[in-house]
């Protein structure tokens, strides 16, 4: 089983700004958003199929448990309540569904996958893919 476990440090990210706007999310708040999260730190503890990640930036702290196969209350990136469903993509790729609890929206999910010492995140809302490769602090 890999350990997603550790302090991660944002090294890239590409098309943030794109998914925002599929999200739905004025200019204004675009820009605040992406200077905020230009520099995220992420904290992670695993125990088995048991996670906990922390996403800190200076705007905003979200955090979420959940364990793989079983939902969860989450919030979308630009802060929409869903629930939420994590399973194993393959070995070492968590995808987690995102299902908004109240109205409407683009179909949004997030991977986090392990590749050597590298965590890639993917965050998607229909056809617009976020990816931000992270590295072990």
């Amino acid at each position: 089983m890999p350990n997603f476990t550790g302090t991660w440090k944002m090294r890239s990210s590409e098309n943030f700004n794109e998914l925002l706007k599929a999200l739905g999310v004025n200019a204004m708040l675009r820009k605040v958003a992406a200077a905020a999260a230009s520099k995220p730190q992420v904290e992670i503890r695993q125990s088995g199929e048991q996670f906990y990640i922390k996403t800190s930036t200076s705007v905003r702290t979200t955090e979420i448990n959940f364990h793989i196969g079983q939902e969860f209350n989450e919030e979308t990136v630009d802060g929409r309540k869903c629930k939420s469903l994590a399973t194993w993509e393959t070995e070492n790729k968590i995808y987690c569904k995102q299902t908004l609890l109240d109205g409407h929206g683009p179909r949004t999910y997030w991977t986090r996958e392990l590749k050597g010492d590298e965590l890639v995140l993917t965050f998607g809302a229909d056809d617009v893919v976020c990816t931000r490769i992270y590295i072990r602090e």
